[in-house]
């Protein structure tokens, strides 16, 4: 369903059963999968905020079936010819969302109001993050992760953990871990793995490999998050001083 005002330029995509709402702006550079609904405002596939972007170059915006976006989210395409910004299945973006040029949004992420993720972010699936946040270019956020309202994030933030304030990490998210299902050997695993990276002082990079060399850990889960502090360029998150361990819980 198209709504009247609303603008939907020619060589869009649209899936079965999309609704565009009044005044929203879906690009000639934009494909929606079934099931989406942009709001009043939002705009889908506008030009990267890069001063070196040629506008002639053919880019794209894909956004995975079922996926909400809310009044004035916007989502830039990519900047290299033939790349794509990508934003999941099942996404539900809420108001003032930005989601900058090359990013990759996995499925069932939650973006509250005003998150701002600039170029070349990757979040993975079922993340959450709060309010106001904002995640500096080519950092990392892994599954499950948590980010709390108004975080500044310029380095990487592992699978299954919570973040908060200023790249400080605060402790497994548990409560979103149990509602994921995992059993609990699973859930035992990613806090021990958790506490052998981030309880002793040291480089978390190698204290990692050393937990993934051991082959103590099963779990595709554990052994997800100790390969995402193995891998990636930048720096991690760390434990705030003040941190209440909810990997303990």
């Amino acid at each position: 369903m198209i709504h009247p005002t609303a603008i939907i330029e020619d060589g869009a995509t649209l899936g079965e059963g999309c609704i565009v709402h009044a005044h929203a702006i879906v690009t000639r550079h934009a494909t929606l999968g079934a099931g989406v609904v942009v709001h009043p405002f939002a705009v889908i596939g506008g030009d990267p905020q890069d001063l070196s972007f040629d506008s002639s170059r053919a880019t794209a915006v894909r956004i995975g079936a079922r996926t909400v976006l809310r009044e004035y989210v916007t989502v830039n395409r990519a900047t290299a010819v033939g790349g794509s910004t990508e934003v999941g299945s099942d996404c539900f973006l809420m108001a003032n969302a930005h989601v900058g040029h090359d990013s990759r949004i996995g499925d069932h992420v939650i973006f509250a109001n005003s998150v701002m993720i600039a170029g070349h972010v990757s979040v993975g699936e079922r993340a959450f993050i709060g309010g106001g946040s904002g995640v500096h270019q080519f950092a990392r956020i892994g599954d499950s992760a948590m980010i709390g309202g108004l975080a500044r994030i310029s380095l990487d933030v592992p699978p299954f953990v919570m973040a908060a304030e200023r790249n400080e990490v605060a402790g497994l998210n548990v409560v979103g871990i149990r509602r994921r299902g995992f059993p609990r050997a699973t859930v035992a695993e990613l806090k021990r793995a958790y506490h052998e990276v981030y309880t002793p002082l040291g480089n978390l990079r190698e204290q990692a490999s050393a937990a993934l060399a051991s082959g103590d850990y099963q779990s595709a889960e554990a052994i997800r998050f100790l390969e995402f502090l193995v891998g990636g360029k930048r720096g991690f998150a760390r434990r705030g001083l003040g941190e209440a361990d909810a990997a303990g819980d």
